[in-house]
């Protein structure tokens, strides 16, 4: 059973090494693909230091700048359904995803027998330490806005750790996947749901980052909203799966 762990970065130096040395040490089944937007503060060149130690282990693929997240982890899960890998994660590059939750993703994946499992932040067990409360109301209020305007029965609808079957980004067509920036975790719930798999949310504590700045931005909640509004539009109210509460479990 072998899962790749999908780190999209941009200038993590500080953060990078220390992570992928946790990520490895949960257990032999985790491999690791580093995609660097061309990190001017020298991410790529760390990734490639420590490809050289784990050769076997971390790959690292190198953009020329800021791609954008959504185009970063496309061809994450290019690379990891190339290769054969069985569960793809989604996971931060700042140590807000703490790995020791990876083997737990597995866990909760055999027991529920889920095809995505959500690292949730407001499922009853879940949080969130060090964020201002600003921060809070508006990542609250996108899971609400988001679920209600998609009927997604998840707590944490902008929730960025997860792991995919395979199965589920197979059927999914990834080209016409919408989002750019951080709408894409939205897309990407409402796509597996569209398709009728199962989804299960697994609570998460999540850490602000320990080094460097956080890459939120208005512009990037704007894209969001906008997003779930098109995909509101485009497919209107219902989704084609099962009714709500029999999909979901937290």
């Amino acid at each position: 059973m072998k899962a790749l762990v999908i780190l999209p970065t941009y200038n993590e130096v500080g953060n990078l090494g220390p992570l992928l040395e946790a990520i490895l040490e949960q257990g032999e089944e985790f491999d690791v693909l580093v995609i660097d937007d061309g990190s001017p503060d020298g991410t790529g060149l760390l990734a490639e230091h420590y490809k050289s130690l784990y050769p076997q282990r971390i790959e690292v693929i190198h953009r020329q700048g800021k791609l954008g997240l959504a185009t970063a982890y496309l061809a994450g899960f290019r690379y990891g359904l190339n290769r054969g890998y069985q569960f793809l994660f989604e996971m931060d590059a700042d140590f807000s995803h703490s790995p020791h939750y990876l083997p737990k993703f597995l866990e909760t994946m055999q027991r529920e027998r889920a095809d995505l499992v959500i690292g949730s932040r407001y499922a009853p067990g879940g949080g969130v330490v060090h964020w201002s409360w600003p921060r809070w109301a508006l990542s609250r209020a996108g899971s609400w806005f988001a679920g209600r305007m998609l009927h997604l029965p998840v707590k944490d609808a902008t929730g960025g750790f997860k792991c995919f079957r395979r199965e589920v980004l197979e059927a999914i067509d990834l080209d016409e996947i919408r989002a750019t920036g951080y709408g894409f975790q939205i897309e990407m719930t409402y796509r597996a749901l569209e398709h009728g798999f199962r989804v299960v949310e697994l609570p998460i504590v999540f850490e602000d980052r320990r080094e460097g700045k956080s890459k939120m931005s208005a512009a990037i909640v704007v894209e969001a909203l906008w997003l779930v509004t098109q995909l509101r539009l485009a497919e209107g109210t219902r989704l084609k799966r099962e009714p709500k509460g029999e999909r979901v479990r937290s």
